[in-house]
């Protein structure tokens, strides 16, 4: 089985020609949705925010998917008015726009944005995802196995994503999740993320490669496919 990929960085850290080469590298490895992080400055340059997505959709073209993230950084009138101006620039997926405990505000965004908002990456419990589940607030949910409770916390949340007839995703650790996501009732991608992708390949062997935008697993190898390269992470040892 495979599972799709989403190429996901672009910090605010980045310049603009980083940006965009990052997210043109993605494309030309065959990955077809690329994401990149907003909220410059806290929130505090939302016009930045703008400009930057407006040079990645030109360097992505128009066929390529789209998705931002803005960690928390907006109040939710500035996710508003800032996902109707992304939108120009075919933005389809805004991730936490707002923290994702204030699920009043992320309703009231979803309710007005016009593409997907989606959270959970701060899901350390069932009920964490139950409630933004519950909620209404989100059109895709988001699980990472290394914060909710491991890997039956991840499918605890995938199934309640399945219960709740909504998309769910991996956050980050792609080599971890494109196993787990095989194993999922269902999954719309696992997120390619630029720093794991590359100190997964500092440590490990067998660290997946994206081919045609897909991860796939070798249903041969043990257990998630990885091994710790000693000689390489011995030198960190305390």
């Amino acid at each position: 089985m495979a599972r799709r990929g989403d190429g996901s960085g672009g910090f605010t850290s980045a310049s603009e020609r980083e940006l965009t080469e990052q997210l043109a590298g993605w494309l030309a490895q065959g990955i077809p949705r690329v994401k990149m992080k907003i909220g410059m400055e806290g929130g505090a340059r939302p016009d930045t925010d703008v400009v930057r997505v407006r040079a990645a959709r030109t360097a992505i073209g128009p066929r390529a998917e789209l998705f931002v993230d803005a960690n928390g950084a907006y109040t939710r009138r500035l996710a508003i008015e800032q996902a109707h101006r992304f939108a120009e620039h075919g933005v389809s997926y805004l991730e936490e726009p707002v923290p994702q405990r204030r699920l009043d505000d992320l309703k009231a965004i979803r309710a007005a944005a016009p593409m997907a908002i989606a959270a959970g990456e701060y899901s350390y419990t069932r009920e964490d995802t139950r409630d933004l589940l519950a909620s209404g607030a989100v059109d895709v949910v988001q699980a990472d196995a290394t914060r909710c409770l491991g890997i039956t916390g991840w499918m605890e949340a995938a199934s309640l994503a399945i219960g709740h007839a909504t998309p769910f995703s991996a956050h980050t650790a792609p080599s971890l999740h494109a196993h787990l996501g095989c194993a999922a009732p269902a999954i719309a991608h696992v997120e390619w993320f630029a720093d794991h992708v590359r100190l997964e390949r500092m440590v490990f062997d067998g660290v997946l490669s994206p081919v045609d935008g897909c991860l796939r697993p070798d249903p041969a190898a043990p257990g998630l496919g990885i091994t710790i390269r000693r000689p390489d992470v011995d030198r960190w040892r305390i």
